[in-house]
């Protein structure tokens, strides 16, 4: 059994969603090309590679990925959603400088926790006996070309919304996360 092109974008797309999502809500807040490079890039390049972790590590990771992945993703995206959110009510002289999360550990997590289904995937794809090498590649620049969009997207919404885009990217943000845990 083998998918065609149209499979494949199918499944890149599906995986592509939760970067969207959460290039949106980073977008909002934190948009120049550096940051849109470094999200973009450590998105697309984690949903390239834990399709073949996955395809690699089988059911042991995959294991401790369910259980775990979850809470990760649940506990970094809150906390960023909150502090955005925070940000955005907050009176322009009051206002904090808010860590950047497209840099250090806070960049390395939003990766995983947006590619974790990408592990299973990898994992399924495997036991089908799929051409996963250009299936990791198709998902992975559809998962850079989606947030980088969404940053862009969430980037003029913010221009045009100011400080209520602050609040509605923190509420996406906070929205994943009770999405990740609870599905």
């Amino acid at each position: 059994m083998s998918f065609n092109i149209y499979e494949i974008a199918l499944i890149a797309v599906a995986l592509g969603c939760d970067a969207f999502a959460v290039g949106l809500g980073v977008g909002c807040r934190f948009c120049g090309p550096r940051q849109i490079f470094r999200l973009s890039f450590h998105f697309g390049l984690f949903q390239f590679l834990m399709p073949l972790v996955g395809w690699l590590a089988g059911h042991h990771i995959l294991v401790w990925a369910k259980t775990w992945g979850p809470w990760i993703a649940f506990g970094l995206l809150m906390l960023i959603g909150l502090r955005m959110m925070r940000e955005g009510f907050m009176p322009p002289e009051e206002e904090t400088e808010c860590q950047d999360p497209t840099k250090g550990f806070s960049l390395v997590m939003l990766s995983v926790a947006t590619s974790i289904d990408a592990l299973g995937v990898g994992f399924s794809l495997g036991v089908l006996n799929q051409n996963l090498f250009m299936v990791a590649v198709w998902i992975g620049i559809t998962a850079a070309a989606m947030t980088w969009l969404a940053m862009k997207i969430g980037n003029r919404l913010s221009q045009r919304f100011a400080k209520r885009m602050e609040i509605i990217g923190g509420l996406i943000l906070v929205a994943i996360a009770f999405k990740l845990l609870f599905s």
